[in-house]
């Protein structure tokens, strides 16, 4: 470029937009605006799933389901396989991940055969919850001292295998300290106590998530959140952690679907992250 002629011509006529760029930017404005990242909505299928069961057949279809969430602009697709295959089957996982286009996150308790369908699957994400075999739900974040050599172990194998990993964990500091030993690369915060005190102290009920989360970021894991997130709560939770990359959201979302249809849902609780 001739630097004499910056004074004239296209680049002079760009020079005010660029100067009121800087002037925004100011230090704190930055700062502020890096803190508020994006935070992603990986949508939990499990429900839909559940329903096709119910009735035997292919209805409805949990992959087209998928592929809807994601053109309906879903940042990922979250399934929890169980041992009895009462929701998500085996062979869903095994037909979601060639067609997705966005990130197949898989959760569930790591015995050999769900371990064993990671490797092969090599999701871009794999969350790992203590939930026993007959659990309804998951209910509860991992004792991280307690199973903390296994732990360790399967996040470097997954790590190892360029799998990204996460593991469900409460509030609980000390807790969260120990899981960053493990060298896992997110945390996902369970919350479910956040949702059941929010509709009577919503302040309470995100303090020490807020405090949990802060932490997270300075160990320097990635965090995720879910369990019981719905319309009602979701931006409150995500104004007190601006940081927050990725929310899973199944049963809350899919039951919004059936009034006002997987598009609009999908778009509600986009909205909620902004």
């Amino acid at each position: 470029m001739n630097h004499k002629n910056r004074g004239s011509g296209a680049f002079a006529q760009h020079q005010p937009n660029m100067k009121a760029f800087v002037y925004y930017l100011n230090p704190a404005t930055f700062a502020a605006a890096k803190m508020a990242q994006m935070t992603n909505l990986s949508v939990n299928i499990n429900k839909v799933a559940t329903l096709r069961n119910a009735r035997g057949g292919n209805q409805p279809d949990v992959v087209r389901t998928a592929l809807d969430c994601e053109a309906f602009g879903a940042q990922g697709i979250t399934v929890h396989p169980r041992p009895d295959e009462r929701h998500i089957r085996y062979s869903d996982v095994y037909a979601l991940k060639p067609i997705l286009r966005t990130e197949l996150n898989i959760e569930g308790y790591p015995d050999d055969r769900f371990i064993e369908m990671v490797l092969r699957v090599k999701p871009v994400q794999v969350t790992l919850v203590p939930d026993a075999p007959d659990a309804v739900t998951s209910n509860a974040g991992w004792d991280v001292k307690a199973h903390f050599s296994r732990l360790s172990e399967q996040v470097d194998l997954f790590t190892g295998h360029g799998i990204r990993t996460s593991l469900f964990v409460g509030t609980d500091l000390a807790t969260i300290e120990l899981a960053a030993k493990t060298g896992t690369d997110r945390v996902e915060l369970y919350t479910e106590p956040y949702a059941a005190l929010y509709p009577t102290d919503r302040d309470k009920a995100v303090a020490p998530f807020a405090e949990a989360a802060a932490l997270v970021r300075k160990l320097g894991m990635g965090l995720n959140a879910g369990h019981d997130l719905n319309l009602d709560n979701l931006a409150f939770f995500k104004q007190h952690i601006p940081w927050l990359e990725e929310v899973s959201i199944g049963h809350a979302l899919i039951c919004d679907a059936l009034y006002m249809g997987l598009k609009e849902a999908v778009a509600k609780y986009k909205q909620q992250l902004k």
